[in-house]
Formats: structure tokens, sequence, C-alpha cells
């Protein structure tokens, strides 16, 4: 009885540590502890890598990855370090593992204008990562007994196999509404903060919307259980407005964005028509 006492005991204790999960300082309880949030995340990277195609120009790479962490310097989590990575696929698809691993498929580059749409993207994931979304799921969807073998290292090697294959499954599955806003809202604050116009999130929901789910493509599935895309510009137009005159100096990185998309890979056959 005094070994079960000792891991309730141990269970709440750890239930009361709050992570920061948002700007300003929010709090949110998160049970799995963030060294096990980065091996979920690693896990996942590497099944991504492993089925899907990484694009073979490191230029490209390192070009999101530039922008990538000029969102992350402005960010509200730094306690980790963020990875991006473009994938070779027509899908029109993006998104972020727990841990900060984050994903952009060339289907959806080829669809954006300039270097605030891509930003718009990265910090809409980069939102999510720091608000702690998939983890949250995660650990809601495997339980307090899975998830107080993660925190205790109980049985690690299957515990972090089953939180990384539950965690593949979640990314299909989307996100709720709610997270969805709140991506949507921090996003938008951290592209002021990282010197690019707000404004290019609201293209880039317009360019969604005309693409109206016609591929089938991962994140156009998402997004049919997202807000409806007419509420997120609406909310986007909002939320802008709301931040004032904005400073005469924010970007959208148009020039350099056109050099860049002579270089992605075209479409497949079956795209072009």
């Amino acid at each position: 009885m005094k070994i079960v006492s000792l891991g309730v005991l141990a269970l709440i204790v750890l239930l009361l540590a709050c992570a920061t999960t948002g700007p300003g300082g929010q709090k949110s309880l998160i049970i799995i502890p963030t060294s096990q949030e980065l091996a979920i995340g690693q896990g996942m990277a590497k099944q991504v890598q492993t089925t899907d195609t990484v694009l073979a120009d490191s230029s490209w790479q390192n070009y999101v990855d530039r922008v990538g962490q000029k969102i992350v310097s402005v960010c509200d989590r730094t306690d980790i370090d963020y990875h991006f990575t473009v994938i070779q696929s027509d899908q029109v698809n993006a998104f972020a593992t727990p841990g900060g691993y984050l994903f952009i498929y060339t289907g959806l580059l080829r669809d954006m204008d300039n270097e605030g749409e891509l930003a718009a993207v990265m910090a809409h994931e980069v939102s999510h990562v720091v608000a702690r979304h998939g983890i949250k799921r995660l650990q809601a969807s495997l339980g307090v007994a899975m998830a107080y073998q993660l925190a205790f290292g109980k049985d690690a090697g299957r515990s972090l196999n089953t939180a990384i294959s539950a965690g593949m499954g979640l990314i299909f599955a989307g996100y709720s509404r709610d997270n969805e806003r709140e991506a949507d809202r921090y996003g938008i604050y951290y592209m002021e903060k990282a010197g690019y116009d707000p404004h290019a999130a609201v293209t880039m929901f317009e360019k969604l919307s005309a693409l109206g789910g016609s591929s089938g493509s991962v994140y156009e599935h998402l997004t049919s259980d997202h807000p409806e895309t007419a509420e997120r510009i609406q909310n986007a137009k909002t939320e802008i407005d709301g931040m004032g005159k904005l400073p005469s100096n924010l970007t959208l990185g148009e020039k350099k964005y056109r050099e860049m998309a002579k270089r992605l890979p075209p479409p497949t056959a079956s795209k072009k028509k």
C-alpha cells in the first residue's frame, strides 16, 4: 500500500507542475516531462523521414530553417530546439510534432507568393509547439497510467513506442477548433514580433480557401475539421486590427521568395492538369 500511495503522491505532485504554454506566461498542466516529449517528437520525426522524401536541396532546407528560427527567436518557448524540414510531395501539408519537429511540404510551398506566407505557416506550427497542443492531446489519449510510465521511466521502451505510434495517429486526426484558433492567434502575434507583415496570414488562409480540399491532402483534410476558413480569415483580420498601427518596417519578402520558388521541383504529372 505504501508503494501505491507513493506512486499516487508522485503523480499528484507532477500534476501540480505547470508549464508555460503561450504569450504572456499562460500556464497549463503537463504530465509528460519535456525529456519524454523530445524523445516522442524525435521518434515521430524519424518515422516521417522514413515514409516521406526529404527535399534534397540544402538551399531550401536552410531557407525554411532561417525563417522558422526567426519565429522561434520571439516565441514563448525556448527550452527546446526547433527543427524545420521540407518534404518533397505534392501534398498541401504542414505539421509539427511534440518537441519541436516541424515539416512543410513542397505542395504547400508552391502555393505561396512571399516569405511572409511561409512565416505565417511556420508561426502557426511553432504556436502548436509553444502551446503544447500535441503533447496535451497525446497525454489525454494515452491516459493517466501510460503518462505515469512516461513521466517516471516505467517500462520506458514500450511506453515510448506506444506514445510515438499514438502521436502519429493524432497528427492525421487533426487539432480541435480551440487549438487552431489559439495557434492562429499566437502565430499572428509572433509574425509581427519577428518582423513579418501579419496580413500574409490572411492571404495564406485565402489561398487555402481557394484550394477547397480538391487534392485530398493531409493539410486540407485537417482543415475540414478546423474552424471554417471564412471564420479564420475574419479572426485574423480582427486580430491584426487590434494591433493598432503596425511598424513601417514589416516585410513580406516577395523578391527572395520568388527566387527560391524557381528551385522548387515541379509537381508530378498527375498534378499538372
